[in-house]
């Protein structure tokens, strides 16, 4: 469902991005985990066709995001970091017009919203405009917005940040229903929350792949038998390995 081959990216001197190369299958969750500046929202940026790659592709169930962009977008939902939405909207305003840039219309169009809207539990919000609604309910509405059209592969940047424990549990388990039909790869800082939503794990630092494996196996690796012990030893033997 996605193809990650070699991708590029520098912003002048700094090299963000290194050859990162991976495969995501139908049914997976992948967690995607690095330090602040690893390149892993870089990464998402490309393969979502929102950032030009430097070299390599991204295929999105099968359709290249450098050829044929358009329909590699439509099987892809994307929730980027920071949720950029329209704050003088409503939710359902904000769904509606996002249906429509889709090309849902009528009944799919209304089903559609009236789906995410359950789906991301915001209904208690619809009547208020984005710009009022607390960070954990602006980030929920950008979740909305990504599952709005029930794509193949989801990409989710930080997907519960910004939560209170409630919410987090509730799209924990958003997720796990989702999961069995979807290729899902989900950026976090929030590694405790792991081995509940990921079924694999990648880490990458100073732009490229340094484990791949799953979070039970990683953690196995660490003195202390934990995913943030395992991440701590991979992260610091990649920061001597490049001095």
């Amino acid at each position: 469902m996605l193809d990650i081959q070699r991708l590029e990216k520098s912003f002048g001197a700094k090299h963000a991005v290194r050859g990162v190369s991976f495969r995501l299958e139908k049914g997976t969750v992948l967690g995607f985990l690095g330090p602040n500046g690893a390149g892993k929202s870089t990464t998402m940026r490309m393969i979502a066709g929102v950032l030009e790659p430097d070299g390599g592709d991204a295929l999105i169930d099968g359709k290249s995001i450098l050829s044929n962009r358009r329909e590699a977008q439509r099987a892809l939902g994307y929730l980027p970091e920071g949720a950029p939405l329209y704050e003088d909207m409503t939710p359902p305003e904000f769904l509606v017009f996002m249906a429509s840039a889709r090309g849902m219309k009528g009944v799919a169009r209304k089903d559609g919203v009236e789906r995410a809207i359950a789906d991301a539990r915001i209904s208690t919000v619809c009547d208020q405009r984005i710009g009022s609604l607390s960070k954990g309910y602006r980030r929920r509405v950008g979740l909305a917005g990504a599952i709005l059209h029930d794509p193949p592969v989801l990409l989710l940047d930080e997907p519960t940040d910004g939560l209170d424990p409630n919410q987090k549990r509730a799209v924990r388990a958003l997720i796990a229903r989702m999961a069995p039909h979807k290729a899902i790869l989900i950026s976090t800082h929030t590694l405790t929350e792991v081995p509940a939503m990921c079924s694999r794990a990648i880490v990458v630092d100073r732009g490229m792949v340094i484990a791949d494996d799953t979070p039970q196996a990683l953690a196995k690796k660490s003195e202390d038998g934990t995913l943030e012990g395992a991440f701590t030893r991979l992260t610091d033997q990649a920061e001597a390995e490049s001095a």
